[in-house]
């Protein structure tokens, strides 16, 4: 049982992180103009849109690079020994920039400027306190279906609890040091201003801690086999000169 090379697994996280930061972004821009003064209206279409985005953008990134998109996941598998830790690094810089990229994109299609700096400050204690809670139950969810032989539901599970999130938070969930950069560049309705990031990585960093303590408890016998069943790919041996990739999310 093989995974695909590297660079190929990198070139999926950074066109899966840029198609995140652009679903995010852009149906935010699209709420903003489309509802204008119903803030709760916005909220919800940006909601929708992310959470239905999610999860197609999962199932088409998942079988070469594990879908990943956010690096307190890929610092999770690492943790829990599903991916090599050298791996999880490399994914880090470009799911950033697969973020960045992506907040570019999405302001040039709506004729934003292409880059803009957000003034959108959200690190209040509340925030900080709901990211989190976000990216803990993020973490939860996921590695909880992987040890559970549920993986194949991750894609519908992780769309809907992001989704869901969106609510249930005041931080509106990031629960992603990525996207939270990448948020930077779009003065719009998802943006996030820079100052508030570092407050709101180390919310989430906190909140993956949390939750593989937690998971540490609620699943002791869990293996680096279990971790490797979140949302990635296995290359099993050919049969009858066909290769087979069989997927868990």
């Amino acid at each position: 049982m093989t995974l695909p090379p590297l660079a190929r697994r990198l070139f999926a996280e950074l066109l899966g992180s840029a198609f995140l930061a652009a679903l995010v972004i852009g149906s935010g821009i699209a709420a903003h103009a489309l509802s204008p003064g119903d803030v709760g209206l916005q909220l919800f279409e940006n909601a929708a849109a992310t959470a239905a985005g999610l999860a197609t953008i999962i199932l088409m990134f998942a079988p070469v690079s594990g879908g990943h998109f956010n690096p307190v996941v890929s610092l999770a598998d690492a943790s829990l020994g599903g991916i090599a830790w050298r791996d999880a690094l490399a994914y880090i810089p470009v799911q950033v920039g697969g973020c960045v990229l992506g907040a570019l994109t999405a302001n040039g299609m709506f004729a934003q400027a292409a880059l803009s700096i957000s003034t959108k400050h959200r690190a209040s204690g509340a925030h900080l306190l709901a990211e989190a809670i976000a990216t803990a139950g993020l973490l939860l969810l996921i590695f909880s279906l992987a040890r559970t032989r549920r993986g194949s539901s991750a894609p519908a599970a992780v769309g809907a609890y992001i989704g869901a999130a969106y609510f249930f938070t005041s931080s509106t969930s990031f629960a992603n040091p990525a996207i939270s950069v990448g948020r930077v560049f779009s003065d719009t309705f998802a943006g996030i201003a820079p100052a508030s990031v570092p407050g709101f990585v180390a919310a989430q960093l906190l909140g993956a801690v949390g939750a593989l303590l937690a998971l540490r408890v609620l699943y002791p016998d869990v293996t680096p086999t279990d971790a490797a069943e979140i949302m990635q790919p296995h290359e099993e041996a050919p049969r009858d000169g066909v290769r087979s990739v069989r997927m868990s999310a």
